[in-house]
């Protein structure tokens, strides 16, 4: 799974420019701007001239497996959970790096030397907006690294050994809001701060107006990512969750539980270009209303594997039940309880790291505009599903913070007020069904773990 950096950079130009147009201002006029991004999909380029010296290596990219197989089998992974709050696996960006170094000619020894900046696609958008003069990334997108010690806030050298990852390479850590750069003349005609950087799932926490522990979000997108407030002190999981920086602003360090799930809406763009039975994304919910239930079909969309809080790299999507009366509809029907399901794994096992039961999800995301997905949810948490009346919150959190970063608004308390509820979904059927249902979903987890390693 690889991107052209060049693609990426060349999009947000044209964001930059349609935006401005769309809201007929001048560059002048910008206040602020904000970064949001794939948080631990990796980049490596040379530092004079600004070049990759390969694509940008996504987030879902699984080459790295193996490596990370090994690491658990020496004991290294509890090590770098300690210091990183992260598991180890080919998700996180440093076996990422570390296979770019080992697989491009030359590119170790130009590390080491210096030439070559490695950062996550927010620091590749600012070293472009620069001209190359700034090479930075916040506290979010560094604790995604498996190279950052979230309680010390800074890169560890213990894990950059570990990985061989040069220090050299590594960007400026900042916090998520503040000013931290000024765009180049060269790049736009008027010199406007960069004000905030976070990663997708920290800005749509922030946008999304979790700012007390104990509240959460579920953002549906390619993946699902649960994201629960802890506070001002990690939480370290018993649960195979990730315990990460929510956001670091001027007043304090706020942390998260977060849960990772690998396929989400891209399970749906499945059933539209592998299988056919869709001609677009959002005609999943009319096909999965023609049927009552899911006919006795479950749907594991383990396609990369299973993030948490199962973390099986080897696990391989399945789908189980089928019979001579299983239809199209069925299989909607059950891929979009799969997205659900998923979510509800995570929200448990986060529940139980945190002490604390969830009085409600806040939604958000393309998928969060589905209505059935969103009633199916509530009911298999058993509480409200509430969608707000911006449902880009990843966007929006990215200009809270830029907003904050340069006085717009005094404190996230003062933004609190600009969160609305469009809707809230109940939950409407019994425990027992409820409880039934997510039975039959772990015995089919079960059967697809391990697949792809035997």
């Amino acid at each position: 799974m690889e991107h052209d950096p060049h693609d990426i950079w060349s999009s947000q130009v044209g964001v930059l420019g349609e935006t401005l147009a769309k809201a007929s201002v001048e560059t002048r006029d910008v206040a602020a701007i904000g970064i949001t991004n794939q948080r631990e999909t990796t980049l490596v380029w040379e530092r004079t001239t600004g070049r990759p010296v390969y694509n940008a290596i996504v987030w879902q990219d699984r080459r790295t497996a193996a490596v990370c197989d090994n690491m658990k089998q020496t004991g290294a992974a509890d090590r770098i959970r300690e210091l990183t709050g992260l598991v180890v696996d080919p998700y996180f960006s440093a076996t990422k790096v570390a296979w770019i170094l080992d697989n491009v000619p030359g590119a170790r020894s130009r590390a080491e030397a210096g030439e070559l900046c490695f950062g996550t696609v927010d620091s590749w958008i600012v070293w472009r907006l620069t001209g190359g003069n700034r090479h930075v990334t916040d506290v979010t997108n560094a604790s995604r690294t498996m190279l950052f010690d979230i309680r010390t806030m800074t890169w560890s050298d213990e894990l950059l050994n570990v990985f061989g990852i040069p220090r050299k390479m590594l960007p400026e850590v900042v916090p998520s809001s503040g000013v931290h750069a000024m765009t180049s003349d060269v790049v736009l005609p008027a010199e406007i701060p960069i004000a905030g950087i976070a990663g997708d799932q920290h800005a749509a926490l922030f946008g999304q107006m979790c700012t007390r522990p104990g509240m959460g979000k579920n953002t549906y997108g390619t993946g699902c990512f649960v994201l629960m407030n802890t506070g001002s002190a990690p939480v370290q999981s018993a649960h195979d969750l990730v315990s990460t920086i929510a956001w670091h602003t001027s007043d304090a360090t706020t942390y998260a539980l977060e849960g990772s799930i690998f396929v989400a809406g891209a399970l749906v763009q499945w059933l539209r270009d592998g299988l056919g039975i869709i001609k677009r994304s959002e005609d999943v919910e009319e096909l999965a209303e023609t049927v009552a239930d899911n006919g006795g079909i479950v749907v594991v969309p383990a396609f990369t594997g299973l993030g948490a809080p199962h973390w099986d790299p080897h696990a391989r999507g399945t789908i189980i039940g089928i019979t001579r009366g299983t239809t199209a509809g069925h299989i909607a029907r059950a891929a979009l309880e799969a997205i659900a399901f998923q979510s509800l794994d995570v929200i448990r096992a986060m529940e139980a790291d945190a002490g604390i039961r969830l009085a409600e999800l806040r939604v958000d995301g393309g998928a969060s505009r589905n209505n059935l997905l969103m009633q199916i949810q509530a009911d298999l948490l058993g509480v409200p599903v509430v969608r707000p009346t911006v449902t880009e919150t990843t966007a929006l959190g990215a200009a809270y913070l830029a907003g904050l970063g340069v006085g717009l608004w005094e404190s996230p308390d003062e933004l609190a007020g600009h969160w609305q509820e469009e809707r809230r979904f109940e939950p409407n059927v019994s425990a027992g069904e409820r409880d039934g249902r997510h039975a039959d979903w772990q015995r089919a987890v079960e059967r697809s773990r391990g697949w792809a390693g035997t």
